[in-house]
């Protein structure tokens, strides 16, 4: 019999780690599963939750917060363990999803992970929004409409949309209570609304919260009609009519490797048509949904903790392909994902580790040319940032924003102070 361990890393995930347990409970394989949660210091008893409701279900603590690199806690003792998988705490997986994997893994010895067609959780149908452009001092961009909030009958869905194109990426402004999420669009944009997966058509309308730099008018059409309205820097709600068949999108197809040598997730963010679903070799698998091979890991080793969050899963994927393992996508295992659910879409604990760790992968694992090329580029995009965000808005009497300046420099330091020892592993992995 097949014995597969499914590792379940969770910090404060809350009911997500509930759900994320009860769909692997019910999920059908001809074999033995053991589903392992390795808790990483959460405070809102999530862990007891699971304890309590799934006594079979066993709980590793970790006493602190360690970042992704705790899995290896689950990992380092695989006597009897034919393959382990990862799953987030916010990943719910279908009820078919591991024998495809084991299959995958089964067919060719010289596969070391095989991965799932990793899909957003809801489901998504589109709002067209237009409206002229404008522009700033120092700035490339073109704006046009700045994005807030989000309601869909009564309920706040803000979190789950995003743009499919014609966004200038979600940022955080401070409020009295905290913080708040928005994003400014181009002058033409796709808004993806979402969709709970049972509903077989949208609803007929759904509530935006929008403002433009300056006043205009603007167009928001959904797939049952059009609106037409005067905006103005302060945010207003706008009834917009919706209707529309909903669609899946792709969270992640596998990881790929960029010019820049940094890495991606394979069709992030795309509409599902059925594009990715030819299995293939990938450059790099995601420790969203994947399925190891215990003989892989025991060669390329375990997680680095060292990068504590983010490109952790590309960078032991980068030390197995240097050793010869290959990694395989599975479109046949199917996994939904409430995405950045636990760090948050565009807070600083993201942004910080992508942009420090980007580097420290690249100082490892990348030829010398691209990683050099990286390293010294950092700071001069970064003054870029600070003409754009600090000295522009300066000379137009505008809010100065130094958030993204520092979180860069501060990344840059981190970096510096972890790069010798990446210099003296990256050595180390050559010999």
């Amino acid at each position: 019999m097949t014995v597969v361990r499914v590792v379940v890393l969770n910090y404060d995930g809350g009911p997500d780690l509930v759900r994320a347990v009860e769909a692997l409970e019910r999920s059908t394989f001809d074999g033995s599963v053991q589903v392992v949660v390795v808790d990483n210091g959460s405070t809102d008893a999530s862990p007891e939750a699971v304890e309590a409701a799934h006594p079979d279900v066993r709980v590793i603590r970790t006493g602190a917060n360690r970042g992704f690199g705790a899995n290896n806690d689950a990992l380092v003792d695989l006597d009897g363990v034919d393959y382990v998988a990862l799953v987030n705490n916010d990943a719910f997986v279908e009820p078919g999803w591991l024998d495809p994997l084991v299959a995958a893994l089964e067919a060719d010895a010289g596969v070391g992970a095989a991965q799932s067609k990793i899909l957003l959780e809801p489901r998504f149908v589109e709002v067209q929004i237009e409206t002229l452009a404008t522009t700033r001092r120092f700035d490339p961009r073109r704006f046009g409409v700045q994005l807030s909030g989000l309601r869909l009958e009564g309920h706040d869905r803000w979190a789950a949309a995003h743009l499919a194109a014609g966004g200038h990426g979600p940022v955080l402004q401070p409020t009295p209570g905290g913080t708040r999420r928005v994003e400014w669009t181009m002058p033409f944009a796709e808004l993806r609304v979402p969709v709970p997966p049972d509903r077989d058509r949208a609803p007929t309308e759904v509530e935006l919260e929008v403002a433009t730099a300056e006043p205009r008018a603007a167009r928001l059409a959904g797939a049952d009609g059009a609106v037409e309205v005067e905006l103005g820097p302060e945010p207003s709600w706008v009834t917009v009519p919706l209707g529309g068949r909903p669609f899946d999108v792709i969270n992640s197809a596998g990881g790929e490797l960029l010019a820049d040598g940094s890495a991606t997730d394979r069709g992030a963010l795309q509409a599902d048509r059925g594009q990715y679903d030819r299995p293939v070799d990938l450059a790099a698998w995601s420790g969203g949904a994947v399925l190891l091979r215990p003989a892989y890991l025991a060669e390329a080793g375990l997680f680095d903790e060292r990068f504590f969050l983010y490109y952790e899963d590309t960078d032991l994927s980068a030390r197995g392909a240097a050793q010869g393992w290959r990694y395989r996508f599975v479109p046949a295992s199917v996994v939904r994902h409430r995405h950045a659910a636990s760090s948050g879409v565009a807070s600083p604990l993201l942004r910080w580790h992508v942009e420090r760790n980007r580097l420290l992968y690249l100082t490892k694992n990348a030829p010398w040319a691209v990683a050099a090329g990286a390293v010294a580029r950092h700071p001069l995009s970064t003054l870029s940032y600070a003409r754009r965000d600090v000295v522009g808005p300066w000379l137009d009497h505008r809010p100065v924003d130094t958030s993204t300046v520092r979180l860069r420099l501060s990344a840059y330091a981190g970096y510096l102070r972890l790069a010798p020892a990446m210099l003296a592993e990256r050595r180390r992995l050559r010999r």
